[in-house]
């Protein structure tokens, strides 16, 4: 016991020793077992020895935010706990708080001595690595910034655009750019960033992207690019039949989790709403009784991120934000056909009666729709009835001209409620002077819906207009061919519905179409009308003034607007990024892809003469602004052709993985199981490559979930392309070869030696390092394949907790080059497997970049609270080996070892600890004179042996930087103790 305390009271230097470098000032922290330099546990230099934080109250504006200065990081990302600590060690310090301005973390208020963290969990944090935010409000906003040779350079609005912002919010933890500007944020003090960043927009950090040296060699004042992120899409409310009411939960670690508090519920609340867009605090309501970890708030926070966080259990919370109802829709029909749409929106014939409808979805029962005519006290009130209202004119005149708005208004909650739709502008005209004749028999048209190109398909049949009845039908081939009659563009969708609210079933039925007719009396229709079995009709979506043409699939081609009923090609200078994101939207795909002029030709028609000017989050085309034509021509080839990713509405749910499950689409705001009686095979090809899973493997039995049907060839981009029935199939079960997500690989060591170079992680030569593979819990069990380009290594290790370490004792050349883990694991009654990104390391010279090996008898010291004090190990035969315990002297062993390593003066030596790992092989010294400078010099003997007691030496030198007072100290004070211990314990 006194030699323990007289040991803790030695705190020397803590580097490495031929670096020359002092010791972590105390209360110095670090990040360790991360994937970055800026990510990983949390430790602090506490009286010699480094120490996890233990959870606390924690705030990442304030304890995080102070942390990542601290290191020189970036933006706080997330801060977390985790995981359970692995070696049984639950000491470690508490941190009171930080106020957020401090320089450094041990400015901050900890307490003075180390306890026992609850749980055995740690706090872990997250800073981004190599950009920041700076200068702005909150997390998501403020100027662009650089990490260049360890300093920060402001980025030049000109090398900055959307697709690098997207890549920039998303490394922050944010969400989508909301705003992209120069010199919003002032220009900074530093250098400015000499590159041009070359981004696609999918990249996780801002250093994946390209970059291109600049165009442009200065950047003029107030045009240091500013950026403004939304907030995370990391909060929801759930179970309150509403995104605007429910019990809080916290996207965390990889799960959504209940969030409580014991402070202010108001100020919580004020938070969530704020972030999910919902308006202000209607109440906060008890009876969510799950307990989760706690969360404290101010009130002004832009996110929920940024509240005090405790992962304590406290009691949930229900919020009820203001905006609680969604926007209903209002849409204007006809049954008399005197229905268009003109430049300035619907149009009306005089003397037609027409119903304008309010609807909304069916968030909870009852209400009433009050609709309201603007420059005019006329309203009307009904009573929602399935969740809608119809409002019939008998007759159009002149009066009716005007703007229209619907408000849903619903007691729920113990409140009131309300919201207003959309303004919808009809105008009344004239039938005479539109000259218009009668349908042709079997025309088609689109009514009931939200716009001239949506709706309930009817056909003209002997003078009436009958509903669809459904059958199977095909987005490539019926839907195509009703969108072309009708001068519409691409097709979007169709469904079945809503019930014929009227009591009519009688319909015509539809056999097929081939896809290439002009119009849809051409397709394959029977004679005679019919009752459509369960009172349902065809539905079907097209886009109205955008389309894709001459491309492969529903999700790519020429784009092309549609100008005064005719169609015009879209100039490539006209048509960027964001123009791109609302055009993949307006016809029903992903995100965009690719972007490319002349690609799928040049189109017969006219050029439109506007460029488009989207902000990206845009519903429709239309909605854009748009201005003239900065070039009055369109050179050949510079048609632009865009690329649209496929729509996210097919999921495989129920088998542990993204690429194995139940087959569901989403279809009509709700996910419905597929099923088939056809071809499973050829469904599930179709279902693989649409998720981007590999192939097929297996169609195995079990899901008896009867879904609609769905009938593909196996060549279709999408199950939407496939024909569909809306009678009742047997489901399906598909297992893709992509199974297993990708492992990760990442570097860790033990003895400081990984550090992160230009070229990726670099370490140094001599130091032990471990590579550690590691996957998500998709399945239990399995292995990891180490594999090492250039050579014919590799090793195995089995998973456990989804994870394998290699160890590597002592880096030298031969470990340069790039490594891999390959995740091997047995399901499904299928082997799969999955290779990680490429780790490239380097090994360098800890000195000067030119390492020659370890010459052999060199010493070290090893497990001490110092570089200069710890176990004496000797570099033997390729591998460091303890020392024996023997005769030895202060004044002679002690001081040659000292010496060699540079270490100062001898302060003292002894035996112990016990050998933990049950080694009890080491090497024997005989004597040294004490003149020796290096340890091989003195008298060693030449063949290990096996340690008497199972102990080592162990040396305590004085480190680098001698003081006078601490050699008295220790020569009179501590050596006199010593002996004492040594000869009288």
């Amino acid at each position: 016991m006194i030699l323990a305390v007289i040991l803790m009271s030695l705190n020397w230097s803590t580097d490495l020793q031929a670096q020359r470098i002092s010791p972590p000032a105390e209360l110095s922290v670090r990040l360790v077992d991360g994937t970055t330099s800026c990510s990983g546990k949390v430790e602090v230099f506490f009286r010699g020895v480094w120490l996890g934080l233990c959870p606390s109250w924690w705030s990442i504006m304030k304890e995080t935010k102070v942390l990542c200065r601290e290191l020189n990081c970036g933006n706080p990302v997330a801060e977390s706990i985790g995981p359970l600590v692995e070696d049984g060690r639950r000491r470690g310090l508490f941190l009171y708080s930080c106020r957020g301005n401090e320089s450094l973390f041990r400015q901050c208020d900890i307490t003075g001595e180390p306890g026992y963290c609850f749980g055995e969990y740690y706090h872990h944090v997250t800073c981004s690595e190599s950009v920041r935010l700076v200068d702005g409000a909150g997390l998501c906003s403020g100027r662009v910034e650089v990490k260049s040779n360890q300093s920060w350079a402001s980025v030049c609005e000109a090398d900055f655009d959307r697709q690098d912002a997207e890549v920039v919010c998303g490394e922050l933890g944010c969400g989508a750019p909301a705003a992209l500007q120069g010199g919003l944020y002032g220009e900074g003090e530093g250098q400015t960033w000499d590159k041009e960043f070359q981004c696609k927009g999918k990249e996780s950090l801002l250093l994946d992207c390209d970059t291109s040296d600049r165009k442009h060699n200065t950047c003029l004042p107030g045009n240091a690019v500013g950026l403004t992120c939304s907030e995370p899409h990391d909060v929801r409310l759930v179970g309150g039949g509403s995104r605007c009411a429910g019990g809080v939960e916290r996207y965390n670690q990889g799960e959504w989790r209940t969030v409580g508090t014991l402070s202010d519920k108001k100020a919580i609340a004020a938070v969530v709403c704020r972030q999910l867009g919902c308006g202000s605090t209607l109440s906060v309501l008890t009876g969510n009784t799950t307990r989760r970890f706690g969360v404290s708030c101010s009130g002004s926070e832009s996110s929920l991120r940024e509240c005090l966080t405790s992962y304590d259990l406290h009691p949930g919370l229900t919020v009820i934000c203001s905006d609680l109802l969604v926007q209903p829709d209002i849409f204007l029909t006809d049954p008399m056909g005197g229905l268009s749409r003109g430049h300035q929106g619907p149009e009306m014939f005089r003397g037609y009666n027409f119903t304008i409808t309010c609807s909304t979805q069916p968030q909870y029962p009852g209400g009433s729709f009050l609709l309201t005519f603007t420059g005019s006290n006329i309203q009307q009130i009904q009573p929602a009835v399935n969740h809608s209202a119809a409002f019939l004119f008998p007759a159009a005149d002149d009066s009716h001209q005007g703007n229209y708005s619907c408000v849903y208004d619903n007691y729920v909650f113990s409140h009131h409620f309300s919201s207003e739709s959309e303004l919808l502008s009809l105008t009344i005209t004239d039938l005479q002077a539109q000259r218009i004749s009668p349908p042709a028999e079997q025309s088609v048209r689109l009514v009931n819906g939200t716009t001239s190109c949506s709706g309930k398909v009817e056909v003209f049949f002997r003078g009436v207009w009958l509903g669809l009845c459904p059958s199977w039908w095909s987005i490539m081939k019926e839907t195509k061919v009703l969108c072309r009659e009708l001068n519409c563009g691409n097709p979007v969708a169709e469904s079945i519905g809503p019930l014929v609210e009227d009591g009519r079933r009688r319909g015509l039925f539809l056999y097929s179409c081939r896809g290439n007719e002009s119009l849809f009396r051409q397709c394959d229709i029977t004679g005679e009308p019919g009752y459509c079995f369960g009172e349902y009709y065809h539905h079907v979506t097209c886009s109205e003034s955008v389309r894709l043409v001459d491309g492969a699939g529903l999700c790519s081609g020429r784009v092309e607007v549609k100008s005064n009923q005719s169609w015009a090609s879209v100039c490539e200078a006209d048509f960027d990024r964001q123009d791109a994101e609302v055009v993949c939207r307006d016809v029903g795909c992903g995100a965009p892809a690719a972007l490319q002029g002349g690609l799928f030709g040049e189109g017969e028609g006219q050029t439109w003469d506007k460029e488009f000017q989207c902000k990206g989050n845009e519903s429709l085309l239309l909605d854009c602004d748009t201005s003239d034509r900065k070039n009055n021509t369109c050179l050949p080839g510079n048609a632009v052709v865009l690329t649209c990713s496929e729509p996210d509405d097919v999921r495989l749910v129920g088998r542990g993985s993204r690429c194995a499950g139940g087959v569901e689409r989403y279809d009509q705001g709700e996910w419905r199981t597929v099923g088939t009686l056809s071809d499973v095979k050829a469904l599930a090809a179709v279902v693989c490559r649409q998720l981007g899973c590999g192939s097929t493997v297996s169609v195995p039995p079990g899901n008896t979930t009867r879904g609609f049907g769905v009938s593909c060839s196996g060549s279709e981009s999408s199950l939407r392309e496939c024909s569909r029935s809306y009678d009742l199939h047997p489901g399906l079960t598909v297992i893709c070869s992509d199974l297993l997500v990708q492992p990760d690989i990442f570097l860790t060591d033990s003895m400081g030696g990984v550090s992160r170079g230009h070229q990726g992680p670099e370490t140094l030569w001599g130091h032990s390092f471990t590579i550690t593979c590691s996957t998500q819990p998709q399945y239990p069990g399995g292995s990891f394949l180490l594999t090492f380009t250039g050579s014919n290594r590799t090793q195995t290790q089995p998973a456990v907790n989804h994870s394998a370490a290699f160890l590597f004792p002592a880096a030298d050349d031969s470990h340069q080059g790039n490594y891999s883990c390959v995740y091997d694991n047995y399901v499904f009654s299928h082997h799969f497997s999955s290779e990680s990104e490429l780790l490239s390391l380097n090994i360098t010279d800890l000195q000067a970049q030119s390492v020659s090996p370890l010459a052999e008898l060199s010493v070290r010291l090893v497990n001490g609270t110092t570089s200069c004090s710890g176990t004496v190990e000797v570099f033997y035969r390729g591998e460091w080996l303890g020392l024996c315990p023997s005769w030895w002297s202060i004044m002679k062993e002690a001081k040659v070892v000292c010496r060699e390593l540079n270490c100062g003066n001898h302060v003292a030596e002894y035996i112990g600890p016990l050998v933990e790992d049950g080694r009890r092989r080491g090497l024997f010294i005989y004597s040294c004179r004490g003149n020796e400078t290096l340890f091989r010099q003195c008298e060693i003997i030449e063949e290990p042996g096996v340690c008497d007691g199972g102990y080592y030496r162990h040396v305590i030198c004085s480190g680098k930087r001698l003081v006078i007072l601490r050699d008295l100290f220790v020569h009179y004070i501590i050596l006199p103790c010593i002996m004492f211990y040594v000869f009288f314990s």
